[in-house]
């Protein structure tokens, strides 16, 4: 067991003060990078190449979150037996808890773990629900011996999951941020997504909302209905990709047009040309505080470019901001006097 300070202030008083973000989408970016197989998506970098995930903790946190998720996704039994490697749970979790808590410390961020929706919970089987139970009680003990801030439950889309989660972190006296993966299109597996969030916020959730799965344009409406409904704090973590009411989550986007994609379904290979761009997600962020929605971040395909422009936008100072763009010095397009003449004849 670790001995951390608690970190200061904690989450609800940063939520009490304004914005807090979440940067996540750890699986998507160590996928890109080459070192985590999509499909299983079972977090095994963490014991292979644990460097890579600290320096892409650090790369978050230097962009401007204010968030140390522990890398514990998909890291529960039944993600683990998928792949045969069940032995290694323990190690997995507490070697994420680890890496994660040395950059917290380092940086002042707050730290947290992490459970999610399991694959195996089944309203109608009490041994599913057991089991389900089981992995949350586990891996929420692991953060808690790590000295977590507060625990993330995660893309659950029944809402009976995502009150065994709650249950077990409040029982381990952690703050509680739940947030929902909607079905397209537009609900859950027991639930609509607004009455789900009020369920879990009567709980005792302290923060509830949406993450992965929907894009920016189809979570927004969600978001403000659940923020119109709640009086805890509310979350909006979307994934980068360009959702609409047509394809209202990324696993829904098709491309007819491509003879190399099975079924013509572009996920998850193939969904750059559906990228958000960076401006796009400091768009939502500021339209989601306007709401009075403070706990944002982005999900599945983020990257620390998003998060810089999230915390600018939310008037951030990180230090990733010294290496905003500025174009006045472009060789071509700027407007410096220092850019000589004969290069911005090539603008024209």
């Amino acid at each position: 067991m670790t001995t951390r300070q608690p970190t200061s202030p904690d989450l609800m008083e940063r939520l009490d003060a304004g914005p807090v973000i979440c940067a996540e989408g750890y699986l998507f970016e160590l996928e890109r990078r080459g070192y985590l197989q999509a499909g299983p998506y079972v977090p095994e970098v963490v014991l292979e190449h644990p460097d890579l995930v600290r320096q892409l903790h650090r790369e978050f946190v230097h962009a401007g979150s204010d968030v140390v998720e522990a890398f514990t996704y998909y890291a529960h039994r039944e993600k683990l037996t998928v792949i045969g490697k069940e032995q290694g749970v323990e190690r997995l979790n507490r070697d994420a808890l680890a890496i994660a808590s040395e950059v917290a410390d380092e940086s002042g961020a707050l730290l947290a773990g992490n459970v999610c929706n399991t694959n195996i919970w089944n309203p109608d089987s009490a041994r599913s629900r057991t089991a389900a139970r089981e992995m949350f009680e586990e891996q929420v003990e692991w953060a808690v011996d790590a000295d977590v801030d507060f625990v993330i439950g995660e893309t659950f889309e029944w809402v009976g999951e995502a009150m065994a989660a709650l249950e077990t972190i409040k029982a381990a006296g952690k703050h509680a941020v739940i947030t929902f993966s909607i079905v397209p299109p537009g609900t859950l597996f027991d639930a609509n997504p607004v009455e789900g969030c009020r369920r879990l916020a009567d709980a005792g959730a302290d923060v509830v909302g949406f993450n992965c799965s929907y894009g920016p344009g189809t979570m927004l409406p969600l978001v403000e209905a659940v923020r119109e409904n709640v009086s805890c704090h509310v979350a909006a973590l979307p994934v980068p990709y360009r959702t609409t009411d047509e394809h209202p989550s990324f696993f829904s986007f098709r491309d007819p047009n491509r003879d190399d994609l099975p079924d013509g379904n572009p996920f998850p290979a193939a969904l750059d040309s559906y990228a958000c761009d960076r401006l796009e997600m400091a768009s939502f962020a500021r339209r989601v505080h306007d709401m009075d929605v403070r706990y944002i971040g982005v999900c599945c395909g983020a990257g620390p470019h998003h998060i810089r422009s999230i915390a600018e936008v939310l008037g951030r100072t990180p230090p990733a901001r010294r290496y905003s763009p500025d174009m006045s010095k472009h060789a071509s397009l700027g407007t410096d006097p220092i850019v000589t003449e004969v290069s911005r004849r090539y603008a024209d």
